[in-house]
């Protein structure tokens, strides 16, 4: 199944990007997270440090378009095959950035992708 990363994790359960760990987890996705503040979520370790990552599928993403341009190269590194932007992270910068690198955009919700069987 297609590897996750979750980018910009909270560990408030009522958080949009919680409830993306919880629904991929409930789907068998293998998951990962990346967040500013560490724990763990259903024992999936919230990690602070980008370079734990390898063989990432998508990156979905939960931080604002201010907030993005720190993590482009990271974004590039980590070479995922696709990024969701959910609702409230759009950036035409970014989609740019990543289309010219091969990295497929989606301008989506992955909650309701994953509840519609469109993951």
């Amino acid at each position: 199944m297609k590897k996750t990363l979750v980018f910009g994790v909270s560990l408030k359960s009522n958080r949009y990007s919680n409830l993306a760990v919880n629904r991929l987890m409930d789907h068998n996705i293998e998951t990962e997270a990346f967040g500013l503040k560490a724990g763990k979520i259903r024992g999936i370790q919230i990690k602070t440090n980008l370079n734990d990552f390898q063989n990432i599928h998508t990156i979905t993403l939960y931080i604002g378009a201010a907030r993005q341009p720190e993590n482009y190269e990271d974004f590039l590194k980590i070479k995922p095959k696709r990024i969701i932007f959910n609702p409230g992270t759009e950036n035409s910068e970014l989609y740019k950035l990543l289309r010219d690198n091969e990295i497929e955009v989606e301008v989506a919700c992955t909650l309701v992708m994953l509840a519609t069987n469109q993951y």
